[in-house]
């Protein structure tokens, strides 16, 4: 019979104390322990907490209460300044002391055997990564799932420079559910008058903004989007492990993501850094879901098959997949099932048919792989270059061609439809789309228009294909451009161009990887420099990661613009270094001649499966 332990209140090392609900098995104990630290109440429900065979998400009293039948002690604990934790929450700067200050206390409990292992989802992978990079004793395993950040500047609360939104929808959401706004009815009341719709698309500022009534919320927003340079506010401890590889913990360690999930790219980067210098084992799963729906077969509109989910596949089934990774790696039980035997499984997406599900989805496909490295050890990078006709070719321009330009409107960015997103509800949401405006889209302002037929977009595509192509890796543009402003945004998106079908008749583009960059931090993230207004300047976008395998009779797109709007604060193409500049339309133009030949790099690997 599991007994419970409600509501210990954890000191950590300023006086805070941080809420802690102890699930422990039967028996006199000592027991091995798994913890896991959430922002999301320790008594609720995440959405990721399901399986194939029972959709409905699982609250988490019941997963601790599996896991202390399987002989574990079950710690949740709120976050601080979270539900019932003291302190104020200032988001992710707190973790890595908070963390390592909570296994502290675990190792003093009479219950604990002196082996703790971590796990958690979104911002629970986040605090195991943060705690990690101080090596704290006991940690003895773990299991990231969809977060981690190697650096949130690069992926998390900026891409290339550029302010991701939905750190604003997440705060606004979760101001909400904060115990200050649970105690004061007139902060609630006032936040619930503002409109998040209304206010995405504007930049807030102390007591300017929707979370004026909850000013913790609105002052780390307000922060982070001040500090769009990669100073040392963005270096600090558990949000940057690039500096702390050398003394993360060497513990077993999975890091799971998927490719519409903004922390596919902090999975890739935590894998490949420690892999080398770790005992570990470190191992990398990437699906084809969205963020924690790894459970299901779709990411928006894309299907990928019966064989997307991680049921069956990666494990018997999430929960059980995370027991049998402690018992072998944290317990040392050589008879707990090895699941994960390669170093790296990956989900290959393409294959299908192309017709419409009988839900009404694209048939999309994919399969499973196992490799022993990231990237792929058969991987090739292969320049593809863009011409001036639009085409997508292997050899350079031969002669002189005319730039190809566009007026970029602030006031008319290129809507977001789908791709890689968390918490972006509800004016953004993830996954794979027809890259075509709808109704409901927020932004759309021609519904039915395809994004490629914007005159500020500009597309190169291959022919269709003679032969199955598999891109697997992170897509790198590097481009010669021209802007009439100081300073500017460049986008890039990769895109899989089906031929028509009677399902599609107008063939269906669907959106794999994307890519952002401000012009100023072309050369350095640390410095930014304006541009000098119509000179050629070079400069290089990296898309996040994917894999994908292009049909023969498929394209293979790039759509180049200067726009991602909600997943990103729109550039308003003044000069940054003087306050309230106002907006203006830039002069954008892409160079594709034989002296500024831009080009993509595509990872395409050998011998790809038709």
């Amino acid at each position: 019979m599991t007994s419970i332990l409600s509501d210990r209140m954890v000191p950590m090392r300023d006086g805070v104390h941080l809420a802690t609900d102890i699930y422990l098995p039967a028996g006199p104990g000592p027991f091995p322990v798994l913890l896991e630290r959430t922002p999301y109440d320790k008594r609720g429900t995440n959405h990721g907490d399901l399986t194939a065979a029972d959709p409905v998400p699982r609250p988490k009293p019941e997963i601790a209460r599996w896991f202390a039948e399987a002989g574990y002690a079950y710690v949740l604990q709120d976050c601080r300044g979270r539900f019932g934790s003291e302190g104020i929450f200032t988001k992710y700067l707190s973790e890595a002391e908070d963390g390592a200050d909570t296994l502290a206390w675990l190792l003093e409990q009479p219950w604990c055997d002196g082996r703790i292992g971590t796990l958690g989802l979104s911002y629970g992978a986040h605090v195991q990564n943060a705690l990690a990079c101080l090596d704290p004793p006991g940690l003895k395993a773990m299991f990231l799932d969809s977060g981690g950040f190697s650096s949130a500047y690069h992926g998390g609360a900026r891409q290339g420079g550029a302010f991701e939104l939905k750190q604003l929808t997440w705060a606004r959401k979760h101001a909400l559910q904060s115990p200050e706004t649970a105690a004061d009815p007139a902060r609630r009341a006032a936040l619930e008058r503002e409109s998040i719709e209304q206010w995405i698309g504007r930049r807030w500022r102390i007591g300017r903004s929707p979370l004026a009534a909850a000013p913790e919320y609105e002052a780390y927003v307000v922060e982070q989007w001040d500090n769009d340079r990669l100073t040392d506010f963005w270096k600090q401890r558990g949000i940057y492990a690039f500096d702390a590889y050398r003394d993360y913990a060497d513990v077993p360690a999975v890091h799971m993501a998927s490719w519409y999930d903004p922390y596919s790219q902090t999975a890739i980067d935590n894998f490949t850094a420690l892999a080398p210098i770790k005992r570990g084992p470190i191992k990398l799963v990437l699906g084809p879901w969205t963020h924690g729906q790894r459970s299901v077969t779709y990411a928006g509109d894309a299907d990928f098959g019966a064989e997307a989910v991680l049921d069956g596949h990666v494990g018997p089934d999430y929960f059980t997949l995370r027991r049998d990774w402690f018992d072998r790696h944290m317990l040392g039980r050589e008879d707990a099932p090895a699941h994960l035997p390669a170093p790296v499984r990956i989900f290959v997406m393409g294959g299908g048919s192309g017709r419409r599900t009988a839900a009404g989805r694209l048939d999309h496909g994919g399969r499973w792989r196992d490799e022993l490295a990231w990237p792929p050890t058969r991987a090739r990078d292969v320049a593809m270059f863009l011409h001036d006709d639009g085409i997508l070719r292997e050899t350079p321009p031969e002669a002189d061609a005319r730039p190809l330009s566009y007026d970029f409107d602030p006031a008319d960015p290129v809507p977001t439809i789908g791709g890689a997103i968390a918490s972006g509800a509800p004016v953004m949401f993830a996954g794979g789309y027809d890259q075509r405006e709808t109704e409901t889209l927020f932004g759309a302002r021609h519904p039915g228009r395809a994004l490629a037929d914007r005159a500020d977009v500009l597309v190169f595509e291959t022919g269709p294909l003679a032969r199955d192509v598999e891109v697997t890796g992170n897509v790198v543009a590097h481009l010669h451009v021209a802007s009439s402003a100081v300073d500017t945004d460049f986008t890039i998106k990769l895109v899989d161009v089906y031929p028509p079908n009677p399902d599609y008749p107008r063939g269906y583009a669907l959106n794999l990887a994307h890519g952002i960059l401000r012009a100023r931090f072309r050369n350095s993230f640390e410095h930014p420099q304006p541009l000098e207004p119509g000179k050629v300047h070079a400069l290089t976008v990296r898309a996040f990661p994917t894999s994908n395998l292009f049909r023969a009779g498929h394209r293979i797109r790039i759509e180049v613009s200067s726009s991602n709007f909600p997943h990103f604060d729109v550039n308003p193409n003044s000069d940054w270094r003087v306050p309230d500049a106002p907006p203006a339309v830039a002069r954008n133009s892409v160079f594709v001649d034989r002296d500024h030949p831009s080009r993509i790099i595509l990872p395409i690997v050998a011998d790809a499966e038709g």
